[in-house]
């Protein structure tokens, strides 16, 4: 529609072809960066006055960054804020405070917004949680992730799959305590969050089970939030998650399936 925001995708991959593919399909108007990939030897400032010119000349309102949790992910939303775009990132947002609350106030300065991508946070089994269960604190959420595929970012488990099932115990039952989380690469295909009670398990989502159209309620959200609604799932939230995997996995490095908490409890 002519009142659609328009995008600019960072990212070419497997995952930037298919956000592409799925925001032509809602009727946006999308346009890939140029190179967003940093060059070898290439500065700071180097990159962010080339990143700066390519964005720069588009039309889009919205900086889609379909890259992995890269060192330059920071630099590279900051080119598009200084170029006026409210951006996406996806997850996980694995870096520093000072970094995170600094992006934060260029956004609040230009009234622009950074949206993280964890789309399971808008799945109507997490919403339900959300009415039902998120003032409770006799909770314990649990939770598994793991996947077929190898670790082709070179980011650990826990923190790649696991900010997905953070996620969620951030969004729906942030009073809830922490039972077992596992996640893992090259193992059978499993995504899972439960809640349990004393000894009794009282709610579980099966991840893989549904067919709703979770990105696309992430996309209503965040374009609604340009208009002065409400989008939770910013960069405060995202740093929360990451923090809380950070004591999970603080200073380990996570072979190919890890675990963590004291009973047995799901690919990004």
């Amino acid at each position: 529609m002519a009142n659609d925001p328009s995008y600019i995708i960072a990212g070419k991959g497997r995952w930037g072809t298919r956000m592409h593919a799925l925001l032509v399909g809602e009727g946006r108007r999308v346009e890939f960066a140029q190179s967003s990939r940093r060059e070898v030897g290439e500065s700071d400032d180097d990159y962010e006055a080339r990143m700066t010119r390519n964005v720069g000349e588009s039309s889009a309102q919205i900086a889609w960054l379909c890259v992995p949790p890269v060192p330059h992910v920071p630099l590279l939303t900051r080119t598009a804020l200084a170029a006026g775009l409210h951006v996406i990132v996806e997850k996980p947002w694995n870096y520093s405070r000072e970094e995170t609350a600094a992006l934060q106030r260029v956004a609040d300065t230009k009234k622009l917004k950074i949206g993280v991508h964890f789309e399971y946070c808008f799945l109507s089994g997490v919403e339900r949680w959300r009415t039902e269960y998120a003032r409770r604190s006799d909770l314990r959420f649990s939770g598994i992730f793991t996947t077929s595929v190898s670790d082709h970012m070179g980011v650990s488990a826990m923190q790649n799959l696991g900010s997905h099932l953070f996620s969620i115990l951030e969004s729906a039952v942030p009073n809830a305590a922490l039972g077992e989380i596992n996640c893992g690469y090259e193992s059978v295909n499993q995504r899972t969050v439960w809640l349990e009670s004393g000894k009794e398990r009282v709610d579980e989502i099966d991840l893989l089970a549904h067919q709703e159209p979770i990105i696309q309620r992430y996309l209503a959200r965040f374009e609604s939030s340009l208009h002065g609604e409400n989008f939770p799932i910013d960069l405060g939230f995202a740093q929360r998650v990451n923090e809380k995997v950070e004591l999970l996995v603080s200073g380990t490095k996570s072979p190919p399936a890890t675990s963590a908490g004291g009973a047995p409890g799901g690919d990004s």
